[in-house]
């Protein structure tokens, strides 16, 4: 009798500390993937920071050759002022959507002033930003990624318990705007 109840609870303090030496590999794990998804959006954050600085630069270059185009220029201003507004990641992501399709259409707008295109400026400006916004491109998927690890960890199961525990929310996926699949449209 003694040998089983001895049984028993060394059974039961083993099953007792696998889970609870699970249960902080999980969590840690959760910690681990929550701090990747920071670590990813500030990279994201730090190259979309770099074409916020160049916005300037570019709509007074164009300004220059295009003073005709006033509301371009607005809607640029004022989608770089919610950018500059935005406090959280979603609302980042959508002022931030918001911006490119306004840079889309200022560039389309520098496609029809023939002097704009050989203007040296204009020319290391829109170098600097295709360069940017390729950055972006490759941030925003190593971001995704990371949200995607960190997605499946807090659903999947057993783990999902632990993220339940503990206050691990899921994280929003950097989605390119709905007009981003529409080619923009260049006239002469």
């Amino acid at each position: 009798m003694k040998k089983t109840l001895r049984s028993i609870v060394m059974i039961a303090a083993a099953l007792y500390l696998c889970t609870t030496l699970s249960g902080c590999g999980t969590y840690n794990r959760l910690v681990t993937l929550d701090e990747g998804v920071k670590e990813a959006w500030s990279q994201v954050d730090t190259q979309l920071q770099r074409r916020f600085d160049l916005i300037p630069n570019l709509v007074e270059t164009v300004k220059g050759f295009a003073a005709q185009e006033k509301e371009v220029f607005i809607k640029v201003t004022e989608a770089r002022s919610r950018v500059a507004g935005a406090g959280t990641i979603p609302e980042k992501i959508e002022a931030n959507n918001q911006l490119t399709s306004a840079l889309s259409r200022l560039l389309v707008v520098a496609e029809r002033y023939p002097d704009i295109k050989s203007n040296e400026n204009f020319i290391r400006l829109q170098d600097e930003l295709a360069g940017t916004e390729n950055r972006i491109a490759v941030a925003r998927r190593r971001y995704n990624e990371a949200v995607k690890e960190y997605n499946v960890k807090v659903r999947s199961f057993p783990s999902n318990l632990m993220a339940k525990a503990f206050d691990f929310e899921k994280a929003e996926f950097y989605e390119a705007p709905a007009e981003a699949s529409a080619p923009p449209k260049v006239q002469f």
